[in-house]
């Protein structure tokens, strides 16, 4: 047997001969591993027979053999045209990257993309609980090679199985950490393999509470700490294997655990706080920088998912003192610790004033500011991430950033390839603006504006709202206002009103509202459609419906002096759809003094009919709504609303003569009835009987007249109105009596009957409403039909041939 394991070994060393020259540095990277086996060879040789030291050797050159292979074979595998052997195969099969897992719900920090040890590391450390030295050589081997840990991700482990068996799995890994507490190279390997699987299974929420109640947290948390102490006579023969990777691996499980709210509380009463922040001063007395660094992170990240969204937790670090150390980490110089460091502090200052002032008084304010400037994205985002929570309702703090210089790095980010930087530098942004009108001013003034407006056009809403609140807040300066306008802001922002997310459309109407207070500027609101934009919009919440109503307040108060010229200029000379815009704002937002300047002498009527013919709907529509507008403002009370005056005053002869033979002096026959009448009463009423009476008609000396085209209840009423100057129009005779009225000239009847047929109009009888209104020349009739038409134009145009039919001019 080991003849043939002595030719595999020396058939591998003959390619591996011509591969390793001239590649200095990575044998040399193998130079510690080299120097922990040779004193794995001498306590062996201590302790062992000779015939076993031989193994122990012919192991250990296998396995250093086989180190070197697997790290330069993959890179030299197209040079040799061999294929890899099994061994040497990546674990997740052929390179490929593990498959994207979905994001844990309620997680702040996303712990998996920086999970656990690469597939070779992991395999390693299940090969070392075998306990045996020369497979425990190849654990630490494997695992010191993990050149990148947050690319990597670790095999995953099913977690599909039965409630049982995930809690019989759970309770194996619990029970190895509670008996491997100690430095043995069995115990560490152990305990690292149990905290990395406990780490995968938390990785599936459906799984954390089973991980809970299977009594992993105090195991998990006894492991943060390292075990008892070595005697100086153990120091001499065992090694420190592992020395903070199975800290690391608690962290990280822990991490992963307190993601639930639930069992956030659990872990700190376990006593994981003060154990995680002594990991978090590790660095101070490091040998293996990379493995403190990334034991360090891990604590930092359980740091920061144990504070999430809990106050009491975040009072806590800050007893334990975890502030401190974690300002201090903001220096190191390894990148991944400070941002770990940036994320925690900034969940510590997140609405707790005292965690705020103690960040602020560890001068933790120039190393933030100068993290702002970094070209890492991830550094950035965190840094602007603290600073954001460290000024929110702060004003003194956001005094100190503005003067420790914060200012010009975060317009800075603006302009960052990381959309998350983005938004949270719009909302710093914005909370800056609002602490005194010298910043505000100053925002716009190094150039925040037009970054701020590219944007409002970003695919990302949270980005746009952002950026539409930092524009709200600076839009409430007179400068900064035109600066927004001139830049191009109009248009962005009122498209944001189309938006279906209610904070997106309220921040973006109250921009608006702050440019829309500059003077210069309401043309070029009005021009570019804003105020039917404003009209149109369809709003989420009452906030932003009053808003816009108070924008419109301020447009109208503005339309006078020189901004009505403007518009007036603009009207005439500017392209047709510019001169529609401003006729249909003017129609709803000019005075009553100044509507005959606006639609007669300068041709605003004109455009505004011009609209009812159009092709496109919308424009009917729009223009339907301007008319209707503009004919409320021209009558103080419509008809429809508001009963006839009282007809001229005159002398009537009264109740009793009305078809009365008392000097009756004239008789109507109508219908075959006898209708007595006097004469003095007719040629009083109207020009049709006096024309009957003293013209040249037959009538004139006739004693009888016969009347055949009125029914006797409609002209017995008509003779009443003349007799008394008053009836009642009832809505079953009103049509009739009025064509009566119309023939025979009584306009104070007329406007009676008007008023009591106008009470009917409706959307399926306007048409012949309108019709009755310019066959018996009912004016006060024609009007509410056409008032009617241009308020309920949505609902009629939907008939088809309704509105041509009418057939009406203006």
């Amino acid at each position: 047997m080991w003849r043939s394991e002595w030719a595999a070994v020396a058939a591998m060393s003959v390619k591996a001969e011509t591969w390793v020259h001239g590649r200095r540095g990575d044998i040399f990277r193998m130079g510690r591993r080299s120097t922990e086996w040779a004193t794995a060879v001498c306590v062996a040789e201590e302790q062992q027979s000779q015939a076993h030291f031989n193994i122990v050797v012919l192991k250990l050159s296998l396995v250093l053999t086989l180190a070197l292979a697997e790290m330069i074979l993959v890179k030299e595998l197209q040079i040799f045209g061999t294929a890899l052997p099994l061994a040497f195969q990546p674990s997740n099969g052929g390179g490929e990257q593990p498959p994207h897992r979905p994001r844990r719900k309620g997680q702040k920090r996303k712990l998996e993309d920086e999970a656990a040890a690469s597939a070779s590391a992991a395999a390693a450390a299940a090969a070392a609980a075998t306990a045996t030295p020369s497979s425990l050589g190849s654990a630490v081997a494997d695992d010191d090679n993990e050149d990148e840990e947050d690319g990597s991700v670790g095999p995953e482990i099913c977690c599909r199985h039965s409630q049982a068996s995930l809690a019989r799995e759970v309770r194996t890994q619990v029970d190895a950490l509670n008996r491997c507490f100690s430095w043995r190279h069995a115990d560490r390997a152990a305990a690292k393999r149990a905290t990395h699987v406990l780490a995968e299974l938390a990785k599936n929420e459906e799984v954390v509470n089973v991980i809970v109640e299977g009594g992993a947290v105090p195991a998990l948390v006894c492991h943060l700490k390292e075990p008892p102490a070595l005697s100086v006579v153990q120091e001499e023969h065992q090694l420190r294997l592992f020395e903070h990777e199975v800290e690391k691996g608690a962290a990280f499980a822990l991490g992963l655990l307190a993601v639930k709210p639930e069992h956030q509380q659990i872990i700190v009463d376990a006593g994981a706080l003060p154990l995680l922040v002594n990991l978090l001063k590790r660095h101070k007395n490091a040998a293996n920088l990379r493995a403190v660094n990334s034991v360090i992170r891990r604590a930092a990240d359980a740091i920061t998912n144990l504070a999430h969204e809990n106050s009491n937790i975040k009072t806590c670090v800050r007893i334990e003192g975890g502030i401190p150390p974690l300002v201090e980490l903001l220096e190191s110089q390894d990148l991944k610790v400070q941002r770990a460091a940036a994320g925690a502090l900034r969940t510590l200052a997140f609405k707790n004033d005292e965690n705020k002032s103690q960040i602020v008084d560890c001068n933790a304010l120039p190393t933030l500011i100068l993290m702002l400037r970094s070209e890492d994205a991830a550094i950035h985002y965190e840094a602007v991430g603290v600073i954001g929570n460290l000024v929110h309702s702060s004003p003194n703090i956001k005094k100190e950033v503005l003067n420790a210089g914060a200012l010009q790095p975060v317009i800075g980010l603006l302009s960052s390839c990381c959309t998350e930087s983005q938004r949270e530098a719009a909302l710093l942004l914005g909370q800056f603006a609002s602490a005194d009108s010298d910043c505000k001013v100053h925002i716009v003034q190094r150039g925040a504006v037009r970054p701020l407006i590219e944007m409002l056009q970003s695919a990302d809403v949270q980005l746009r709202e952002m950026s539409a609140f930092a524009l709200g807040r600076l839009a409430q300066d007179t400068h900064n206002q035109a600066g927004i306008a001139y830049n191009g802001g109009l248009v962005p922002l009122l498209k944001l009103l189309d938006s279906k997310n209610g904070s997106l459309q309220h921040n973006a109407a109250f921009a608006l509202y702050g440019v829309a207070d500059n003077e210069d500027y309401v043309s070029d609101f009005i021009k570019v459609g804003g105020v039917q934009k404003l009209q149109d919009g369809e709003f989420i919440v009452q906030a932003t419906k009053d808003c816009v109503a108070k924008t419109l307040k301020r447009l109208e108060e503005k339309i006078n002096g020189r901004v009505l010229k403007h518009l007036l200029y603009m009207m005439r000379v500017g392209e047709k759809s510019v001169q529609r815009r401003v006729a249909l704002a003017l129609a709803h937002l000019c005075a009553p003094e100044d509507q005959r300047t606006i639609f007669i002498d300068n041709n605003g009527v004109e455009l505004l009919l011009d609209l009812l013919v159009s092709v496109s709907l919308k424009h009917q529509l729009d223009g339907s709504i301007a008319l209707y507008k503009l004919a409320n403002k021209a009558a103080a009370l419509s008809p429809m609303d508001a009963a006839p005056p009282s007809p001229t005053p005159q002398v009537y002869l009264g109740e009793q003569y009305v078809n009365s033979s008392t000097l009756s002096d004239v008789t109507f026959l109508v219908e075959g009835k006898r209708f007595y009448a006097h004469r003095i009463a007719l040629l009083a009423s109207s020009d049709a009987f006096r024309a009957m009476f003293d013209g040249g008609y037959r009538e004139k000396d006739a004693r009888d007249i016969e009347i055949p085209n009125i029914k006797w209840n409609v002209f017995e009423l008509m003779m009443r109105f003349i007799y008394t100057g008053s009836v009642e129009v009832t809505s079953e005779i009103s049509q009739d009596l009025l064509r009566a009225a119309d023939q025979y000239l009584l306009e104070g009847l007329k406007r009676l009957c008007e008023y009591t047929i106008a009470q009917d109009v409706n959307i399926d009888n306007i048409s012949d409403m309108y019709d009755l209104s310019e066959a018996f020349h009912a004016t006060s009739l024609r009007h509410t039909c056409v008032l009617f038409i241009l308020e309920q134009f949505e609902k009629i145009c939907i008939r088809p041939g309704y509105l041509f039919s009418l057939g009406f001019s203006f």
